[in-house]
């Protein structure tokens, strides 16, 4: 279980990154959704101890976060939102190193493990190419499988899925929900489908805090019959604003659209329709209310 109590954090430039926050979390994949920005990363850097908080505490299985980061290390998998690489390195060789580093020591056992990775993250046909050579997705399937070495209990994986290609979000979904089943997954994102096809928990964070944490399902839920659309030109967009509550404006097949959000249906050409997580997301960052709990 991992505990965060009161956790604070404010630059030398004067930005707070965290502001008071409280999470308590279970096996399992839990959610981060915020827009870029958000303090997201300063959290998920503060959790895997690369920075210390002004106040507050973590907590993980009976570790001390700020007081033995050493040892939350040791049942740690962290995959950044930037990391870099050894260019003149292959990716075998480099995950052979860590995976001596993180204690594998027989060389037979490390050499299997290290290709059952590769294999997991579709590289093994690519694991005696230099790091230096590989594509942008293919770096981010590599720092999924060094983040995985050791077999984690506690993994932060800090926007996993940017440079995917869908067939490589729909693996590395697999690969993440197997993961959930016995360590604490923390999906860092503003990607709303990450959170919606994996997590039975999430928050919705901005501005260093938490809006709201709950069942996705469930705080989706508590718009239906309140969010509404019409098709527009995009020059009415500034009128409407001023009018209602604009939750997105988007295209579809080339046509322009608004979600707005109102307690009753306002008429004039909106129509209702299944609205989502995604209008759940931007009515929480959007919204000045105090925040809210689902129930999970």
């Amino acid at each position: 279980m991992l505990n965060i109590k009161n956790l604070n954090k404010t630059y030398p430039n004067g930005t707070q990154a965290l502001n008071n926050v409280n999470l308590t979390l279970e096996k399992g994949m839990f959610g981060l959704l915020g827009p870029n920005g958000a303090g997201k990363s300063s959290l998920m850097r503060t959790i895997a101890t690369l920075q210390l908080a002004d106040t507050g505490t973590i907590e993980f299985d009976g570790i001390d976060v700020f007081n033995q980061p050493e040892e939350l290390r040791k049942v740690l998998g962290y995959l950044p939102q930037d990391f870099g690489v050894y260019p003149k390195v292959s990716a075998e060789m480099m995950l052979n190193h860590i995976a001596k580093v993180k204690g594998i020591t027989n060389a037979t056992e490390r050499k299997g493990y290290v290709a059952d990775l590769l294999q997991k993250v579709n590289l093994y046909k690519f694991r005696n190419r230099n790091l230096g050579d590989y594509s942008g997705g293919m770096r981010q399937r590599f720092g999924i499988a060094q983040a995985l070495l050791g077999n984690p209990k506690l993994i932060i994986v800090d926007e996993p899925t940017a440079g995917l290609d869908p067939l490589e979000r729909n693996r590395f979904h697999n690969l993440l929900s197997e993961l959930g089943e016995n360590a604490v997954v923390i999906l860092s994102t503003h990607i709303v489908d990450d959170v919606t096809n994996l997590c039975k928990n999430m928050a919705v964070f901005n501005e260093g805090k938490i809006l709201v944490q709950g069942n996705p399902q469930e705080l989706s839920d508590t718009l239906d019959g309140k969010v509404f659309k019409k098709q527009i030109e995009k020059s009415e967009l500034a009128e409407i604003e001023t009018e209602y509550t604009v939750l997105s404006s988007y295209l579809r097949g080339g046509q322009f659209y608004v979600n707005i959000y109102n307690d009753t249906n306002p008429g004039n050409g909106f129509e209702t329709f299944n609205n989502n997580l995604e209008d759940f997301y931007f009515y929480s960052i959007n919204k000045k209310e105090e925040p809210q709990t689902a129930t999970t």
